[in-house]
């Protein structure tokens, strides 16, 4: 991994950054708070921007006449002209933007599980969806990650936040250098992880790459980074990530004992069983790869696709023991 590389992020402002929710407080989030060292943050609230308090009254997205509308039950006013506006004015005045981390179930950051109010009265029926900022944000950014603080409390789901923000902003860092050489390495270091995620898609990249119709550079970026968007449409599998370990472990089968050999299959079942997390299996793998100084593996950004120190044996919040 590159640690000259740090993703921009939006990221809710109350999450660890001011004191803005409607209740007047912060929501304190450890991963947040790890991950300002690696990331540029850029920290948005949509409620204080449209001018709502600190603290305020609730507001909430409730279904009028099948249209959605963002309105403060207490106060009857209605925010959806001005929810809309801001988040239009915002997300367009983004530069460069690697990732989203927004407050969960936020009537307008939330990303997913929002209620959906089927009216104003008290003890209405409700629905889940987006809020608007939060549904904006992935209509105007739809290859880049974004999630809420919530999701990220699951291993699975931060493990793949990562990789996709680290490794999106690494592509990103060399298609400003749009050269066929600095494609053809950021392919070669990471052809054991797109093989991981998605292996038609790397058939597709690796067509690309060859570029048989002597395309322009700038044509073949742009070819390559549609695809590479479809690499990480969603997480690995975990039999794709078994596949991948022991495909790495045949690099050194002639050279390790057989029990050395039954140790490692032993551990990643263990992995498949659910009793260990996917990392205890991948360090030892890479393990061997250190042992033996196999330069063509350690170059590989399977083993490390973002900083080592976000790396935690967490699964739902819960530390694995």
């Amino acid at each position: 991994m590159n640690m000259d590389i740090k993703p921009i992020v939006v990221v809710s402002k109350c999450l660890g950054f001011e004191a803005c929710r409607y209740n007047g407080q912060m929501s304190n989030d450890e991963f947040i708070k790890k991950l300002k060292q690696y990331v540029e943050f850029i920290t948005v609230c949509p409620e204080v921007e449209i001018g709502l308090q600190i603290p305020r009254d609730a507001i909430r997205i409730v279904k009028v006449n099948d249209n959605l509308k963002l309105i403060q039950p207490k106060t009857g006013k209605d925010y959806t002209k001005t929810m809309f506006e801001f988040s239009k004015e915002f997300l367009e005045g983004l530069n460069e933007v690697d990732g989203f981390i927004l407050k969960s179930r936020s009537p307008s950051c939330g990303i997913k599980d929002v209620k959906i109010y089927n009216g104003l009265v008290k003890g209405a029926s409700c629905t889940k969806g987006k809020g608007i900022f939060g549904e904006m944000a992935i209509e105007k950014f739809p290859n880049v990650v974004v999630e809420d603080e919530g999701r990220l409390k699951d291993f699975k789901i931060r493990e793949h936040f990562l990789t996709k923000l680290f490794i999106i902003s690494d592509f990103k860092r060399i298609r400003k250098l749009e050269t066929m050489y600095e494609l053809d390495n950021f392919h070669k270091r990471n052809k054991l992880l797109f093989s991981m995620y998605n292996k038609t898609q790397l058939k597709v990249l690796n067509d690309i790459i060859k570029n048989r119709q002597n395309k322009k550079v700038n044509e073949v970026f742009k070819e390559y980074e549609k695809c590479l968007a479809l690499v990480f449409a969603r997480k690995a599998r975990q039999t794709s990530q078994i596949n991948s370990l022991i495909e790495c472990l045949n690099y050194f089968s002639e050279k390790i004992e057989e029990k050395e050999k039954k140790f490692v299959i032993d551990t990643i079942e263990k992995y498949k069983e659910g009793h260990i997390p996917f990392n205890v299996p991948l360090y030892l793998v890479k393990s061997y790869a250190v042992r033996f100084n196999d330069k063509t593996l350690l170059e590989q950004s399977f083993f490390n696709p973002y900083p080592d120190e976000l790396v935690e044996m967490r699964d739902s919040g819960k530390v694995l023991t």
